[in-house]
């Protein structure tokens, strides 16, 4: 196979190499920037105070969460995290005030953008356990793709009227800055992002971590391995599959079953010889964002140097369209030993997922759990939409402690019912089934594939969009969402506690 021409890096307007090293703490590289008496300033005053104690009538209106008041001298934005509006009712969607606070932080610098401010000085005034999920939410809204922040802003935070070190920022910011980390990979596009050059953005944000391992399977260790189903998926293209392996201990000598994550790492997904048309296509540059949303998990847990051993698992592969491409009727061997038949050659993220789950139950230490993500099935976006992810789980504990955690974080899952009479669909006469099936119920048929490859160990699969298709609270622009991120950091977190 031909070896694939190296890219060169791509660049952003201001000339600067858009890489993983830029994406480091945007607050922190606003903080540290001089505040002068010629740029225009706003002053963002968050607080939290309740409303009057006294009934009000149903005629009245609750007070705006954001207030602006501006002047040829002065701008002043104010937040109240108590008139936020919640308009879910159902229990599992209304989201905590944290949560609540790390969208609608969005709001206050947008109204700061569209007074063209230039300086912000942020003012928390709220408790303590409300300030990581502004300054995360703040993170996030810095974010921009092509010129990474807003408008290059001077920034300075206080909570409680003493001024927040780069140091304090930098703590309370990781968490967003592993959402962007996710996003930003999302929104590479495919001929700047591919297999190869996933892992060499892998390796460069994580180069000096000492509590981090990396291994690398090229198409020669997956062949050697007996991984079938990720070299079908991927001969198709000039750019060659990989499983990017990702090991943190946060002890040297830890032995304790790790948690297992798994993520989709399709780079560009034309749908193969079943080929997709060009409305589906178009973004197909984020079917990585499985693989995204785990990268920003193990950023966090590094970063804030989690007390719980992680192992990843990354299937990155490219379905192309070329005389080598996999096709319908063809018969692939898992690494499991199971036999595939290829129905649909669009069905190409269980494949990956399938081989890189059965190295994840096979390690030397087997895992506690195992937990993957994929932007698997249109199925599921048209039963649940872009904000919510289906959770399948063959694992009622796991299930519900995702669940739980999904609803602290506001990162929405919906728990979704593993139907084994719907398994039957998937028998074949020539292999031992097929990887999809023509019909209804497409989500939950193809968690029954990858349930197949869990070995009983306690399994879950998120089924995400990735995506944001308009700028929403603190996500300032469409595109990639780290969709995933915050729901399995606080899963992550309660495990520890």
């Amino acid at each position: 196979m031909a070896k694939p021409r190296r890219k060169k890096p791509m660049k952003s307007p201001n000339g600067k190499k858009i890489s993983i090293l830029n994406m480091n703490s945007l607050l922190v590289q606003a903080a540290k920037k001089p505040i002068t008496n010629n740029r225009k300033k706003a002053t963002i005053r968050v607080l939290d105070s309740g409303r009057n104690s006294k009934k009000s009538s149903k005629a009245q209106a609750a007070p705006e969460a954001i207030q602006t008041e501006s002047t040829a001298k002065k701008i002043e934005i104010s937040l109240n995290l108590a008139s936020l509006v919640e308009l879910e009712r159902d229990p599992d969607l209304v989201r905590p005030k944290g949560a609540a606070a790390f969208l609608a932080i969005g709001d206050a610098l947008l109204a700061a953008d569209k007074l063209k401010a230039e300086a912000l000085e942020i003012h928390i005034d709220v408790e303590d356990s409300l300030l990581e999920p502004l300054i995360s939410g703040l993170e996030v809204a810095l974010y921009r793709f092509r010129s990474v922040s807003v408008r290059d802003w001077s920034i300075r935070v206080f909570h409680k009227k003493k001024s927040l070190s780069s140091s304090a920022l930098e703590t309370l910011s990781v968490r967003g800055q592993s959402i962007n980390l996710a996003r930003h990979l999302v929104n590479l596009p495919p001929n700047r992002l591919y297999p190869e050059s996933f892992v060499q953005l892998a390796k460069e944000n994580f180069k000096g971590a000492k509590n981090l391992k990396i291994e690398v399977w090229d198409e020669r260790r997956l062949e050697k391995e007996g991984m079938g189903l990720h070299l079908g998926v991927g001969q198709g293209s000039k750019f060659p599959p990989r499983l990017l392996i990702l090991s943190y201990r946060p002890r040297a000598s830890d032995r304790r079953a790790p948690v297992a994550l798994v993520g989709k790492g399709i780079t560009f997904d034309s749908g193969g010889l079943d080929l997709k048309p060009s409305s589906g296509m178009r973004l197909m540059k984020k079917d990585m964002g499985g693989s995204a949303a785990v990268m920003g998990i193990m950023n966090w847990a590094v970063k804030s140097g989690l007390d719980y051993p992680l192992d990843a698992y990354l299937a990155l592969a490219e379905n192309s369209v070329s005389e080598n491409s996999f096709r319908p009727s063809d018969v692939l061997r898992s690494r499991n030993g199971l036999e595939v038949e290829i129905h649909n050659t669009d069905a190409e993220g269980r494949l990956v997922l399938a081989d890189a789950m059965d190295v994840a139950v096979t390690a030397k230490i087997k895992p506690r759990c195992l937990i993957d993500l994929a932007t698997l099935t249109g199925a599921i976006k048209v039963g649940l939409g872009a904000k919510v992810a289906g959770l399948f789980s063959n694992n009622q504990e796991l299930r519900d402690q995702l669940v739980l955690a999904a609803r602290a974080s506001g990162d929405w899952a919906w728990p979704m019912p593993l139907v084994q009479a719907y398994a039957g669909s998937m028998k074949s006469n020539y292999a031992d089934l097929v990887n999809s099936v023509d019909g209804f119920g497409g989500a939950i048929t193809a968690a029954l594939f990858l349930e197949k490859f869990s070995a009983g160990i306690p399994w879950a699969h998120l089924d995400i969009y990735a995506w944001k298709d308009s700028a929403e609270g603190c996500f300032l622009e469409s595109g990639g969402s780290g969709q995933g991120v915050l729901l399995l950091t606080e899963w992550l977190t309660q495990l520890v506690d």
